[in-house]
């Protein structure tokens, strides 16, 4: 390396990697610079063609044949055979090591998937050619990242789809129809631009810290290969090794320098079209937290390692991501997560306070909600609502005690939806006996069947709506529970707490007397002089009475 390197973004605007992939079924995987439109005439073509080889001339210093002729400086802090291991989730959840596919096996056992591992090849099969199908077998130990199910999918079919940007397995055929696709599709435009920006961003630390970088990212990728395909609940079989891994690694290093663009102040971002358009920000976050949009966390942590022997931050990618996200002391340190959607999830589980043990536990699942009365209805039994915590949006928490239900702030906004919904999805997938974002999201759409029942929860501070018509969230609400399969309510007491409540008629009578007569201040002090006045009237009556009654005995008995 010279010290005359350019900041990243310059290198970014000069990197034109045009390295075809070609190791896919058909045009599968295709994904090139300068790949052109078939109806282009010749000429153009021919340029684009001439473009390419003069590139890939200027790049072939570069070129390593092998893995095996790649040796890693003796300073760098990381080293392709390290067993690292990422404990995310229960148990072993999530370990990550070379040839460690189940650490309670038998060694034999172990060692025979280790085989597997470096020496099956996923096109071995006929059905490999067909994306979609589910594996073979699912090992649950590093099974994380599915494809939402169709019964949820088809309520609402866009709050799932990357607006822009596309990562991992789940979405790759796409890239091969993008092209064709962005004639009719301006989204499948978009989705050709971060394809180009993701070479940029490679050819960029290409450029910054030398090709060696790259094929050390190349090795910690082919090492945990396997792995990284068992974190899908669907078959990734379809997709070659090479063509695997180039994805995961084109993907892998997009994300690690979008978050070190957006997070430290390490790099320069002047000239990157992303961060010209605040936007496009918006929006990449916005599509990184799609369940079918992610790569297993602990690989972008084991490729992050590499950087810290050159950027010199202080900061851990973990500190990085949750401070992009916004989650700064909002989960504990020893609290793991298996990719960004799951982050998403366990900010907002973390608020319960469950233990470990509670929250995996199958042993004693709570019952369901069959039937709560919606706000209105409780409101006139005498329930009343608070927001219980006013400085965590993310909270679940939900309390009755003394006819009052404290609740979280639900706030209603333009991307709500979208991050409902995949957190939904993969607690539906992946946590189906502690669904507690769904547990609360059916809770609350049990209080919500009206706009007036939303108007009420807005003045009580339940909700911030930021949609602007109360009908608007009362929609979304009551369309988020669509498609759920019901495995029991974490909030199923309280629902019978509050059901009782309104059953009993001395509430109703109680809450309509203050609902009637001390709705506000002037009503309640109008009320309150009416009874005394009606109380002087009776003992006024009552004083006469008793005159009369007293004169009447006092009077002697009339002669005849």
């Amino acid at each position: 390396m010279t010290e005359e390197k350019q900041p990243l973004v310059d290198d970014l605007e000069l990197g034109n990697l045009t390295k075809e992939n070609e190791t896919g079924s058909s045009n599968m995987g295709r994904w090139s610079e300068g790949l052109s439109d078939p109806g282009a005439p010749k000429h153009v073509t021919s340029q684009k063609a001439k473009e390419k080889q003069q590139l890939m001339e200027n790049l072939s210093e570069f070129e390593i044949t092998k893995l095996s002729e790649f040796e890693p400086p003796k300073e760098m802090i990381w080293k392709l055979h390290v067993i690292n291991e990422n404990e995310t989730g229960s148990s072993n959840m999530g370990r990550w090591s070379e040839g460690v596919l189940d650490p309670g096996a038998p060694n034999h056992v172990t060692s025979q998937k280790a085989m597997v591992s470096a020496t099956t090849k996923p096109d071995s099969h006929p059905e490999s050619e067909i994306s979609g199908l589910w594996p073979s077998w699912v090992n649950k130990e590093y099974c994380c990242i599915y494809r939402v199910p169709n019964r949820l999918r088809r309520v609402n079919p866009e709050a799932y789809t990357p607006q822009m940007l596309l990562i991992g397995p789940l979405h790759h055929s796409k890239k091969a129809q993008a092209l064709e696709l962005s004639k009719t599709d301006l989204r499948y435009l978009d989705y050709m631009n971060m394809e180009l920006q993701k070479k940029k961003y490679l050819n960029g630390v290409a450029n910054l810290y030398g090709y060696q970088i790259i094929q050390a990212f190349r090795g910690i990728i082919q090492r945990d290969e396997q792995i990284i395909r068992e974190s899908y609940a669907e078959s990734t079989d379809w997709i070659k090794s090479q063509e695997f891994v180039e994805m995961i690694l084109h993907d892998s290093v997009f994300i690690l320098v979008f978050f070190l663009q957006t997070g430290t102040q390490n790099f320069n971002k002047k000239g990157d079209i992303l961060f010209e358009e605040p936007c496009l920000i918006t929006t990449i976050l916005e599509d990184l937290i799609l369940l079918e949009n992610q790569l297993p966390y602990a690989i972008l942590e084991e490729l992050f390692e590499p950087f810290l022997f050159y950027l010199k931050i202080e900061k851990t990618f973990r500190e990085i991501v949750l401070g992009v996200f916004k989650f700064e002391r909002k989960i504990e340190k020893e609290m793991k997560f298996r990719h960004f959607t799951d982050l998403y999830r366990r900010v907002r589980v973390e608020t319960l306070g469950l233990t470990k043990k509670h929250i995996t536990s199958r042993a004693a699942q709570p019952k369901s909600i069959k039937s709560l009365h919606n706000a209105d209805e409780l409101d006139s039994a005498g329930v009343d609502f608070t927001n219980v915590d006013k400085e965590n949006e993310f909270s679940l928490v939900i309390n009755f005690e003394h006819g009052i239900l404290k609740m979280p702030c639900f706030i209603a906004e333009d991307n709500t939806e979208r991050q409902v919904r995949n957190i939904m999805a993969l607690e539906q997938c992946h946590y189906p006996f502690s669904a507690f974002v769904c547990n609360y999201i059916a809770f609350l759409d049990f209080l919500i069947d009206t706009e007036q029942n939303v108007d009420l929860l807005v003045k009580k501070g339940v909700i911030k709506n930021w949609l602007g018509h109360q009908g608007s969230v009362a929609e979304m609400v009551n369309k988020l529970c669509l498609g759920l399969v019901d495995f029991g309510s974490y909030y199923y007491n309280i629902a019978e707490d509050l059901n009782n409540h309104y059953n009993s008629r001395l509430n109703r009578s109680i809450a309509t007397l203050r609902r009637v007569y001390f709705k506000d201040l002037w009503t309640g002090t109008a009320t309150i002089t009416a009874v005394f006045l009606l109380v002087l009237t009776l003992i006024g009556t009552v004083a006469s009475v008793l005159q009369v009654t007293s004169d009447d005995n006092k009077s002697p008995p009339r002669g005849r």
